[in-house]
């Protein structure tokens, strides 16, 4: 059985819980020490109750909090060459294992397999969770949907999915012309209608939770966001969890098969 909880999710911060068996996984950390604490004590965790934090890109809302909450509690960090390069941090005190982007690997009950995604950062990752024949598949941060990404989603038991924006609400913004265009261009963040169309490309006859987060506060709300993959997969729109910043999403179970 794989449960998974999100600490938050949005520009302020971004973090998700994996667990499966003993282990306890950290997706993220882009938030400081105390908020991250009381956050996980909200799902009923600790640090101590980590296992490890997996990273999927060097931007300040997903590693903000990583590395000193690694350093306290002497969690390992995996991530890519690319990523640790670009956060530029001392690795004194840190327990770093850089991945391959393209090859799966095991902590505990669970198998992890990472995959490349469009995004302006280093060299960035999303990531596929698999134990119990269960699949939970992550998609943030990515501009455009590869036939890989395809490929790495398909057949999910469950998923959480990026819907950053909606792109009339983006145009008529007050944000600057560069800015929207990087929002919207291929390496930015998924648009409502794109994240929809998504899930029409892939199988989702085994999807038991779908989740979308990483919505933009300003340029999206998420009765658009749910309204679209709600359409997609011919489901009533109270089926769909949306990830907050302020809470995320409490704990969702998927099954052992």
């Amino acid at each position: 059985m794989i449960r998974f909880a999100s600490l938050g999710s949005g520009s302020a911060g971004n973090a998700l819980l994996v667990e499966a068996g003993a282990s306890c996984l950290l997706l993220d950390c882009g938030f400081g020490l105390r908020e991250t604490v009381t956050r996980l004590q909200r799902l009923g965790r600790s640090p101590a109750d980590l296992s490890g934090i997996l990273v999927t890109h060097e931007h300040g809302d997903h590693v903000a909090g990583v590395f000193r909450l690694a350093r306290q509690y002497a969690l390992p960090i995996w991530l890519t060459h690319g990523t640790w390069v670009a956060c530029s941090q001392n690795d004194d005190g840190l327990d770093l294992r850089i991945i391959d982007s393209h090859r799966s690997f095991s902590f505990g009950e669970i198998e992890i397999q990472p995959f490349p995604v469009p995004h302006d950062a280093r060299e960035p990752v999303q990531y596929v969770f698999a134990a119990g024949g269960c699949r939970l598949g992550v998609l943030t941060d990515v501009g455009e949907i590869t036939p890989h990404v395809r490929a790495m989603l398909a057949a999910c038991d469950g998923l959480v999915l990026e819907s950053n924006h909606d792109a009339e609400m983006l145009a008529r913004s007050a944000y600057p012309a560069f800015l929207k265009r990087r929002i919207a261009g291929r390496f930015g963040h998924l648009e409502n209608a794109v994240a929809a169309r998504l899930l029409t490309q892939i199988d989702c006859s085994r999807l038991r939770h779908l989740v979308v987060a990483h919505l933009s506060e300003r340029n999206n709300l998420p009765e658009l966001a749910v309204a679209a993959v709600a359409r997609a997969l011919s489901c009533e729109p109270a089926w769909v969890g949306v990830a907050t910043p302020e809470s995320g999403f409490d704990w969702r179970e998927l099954p052992r098969q």
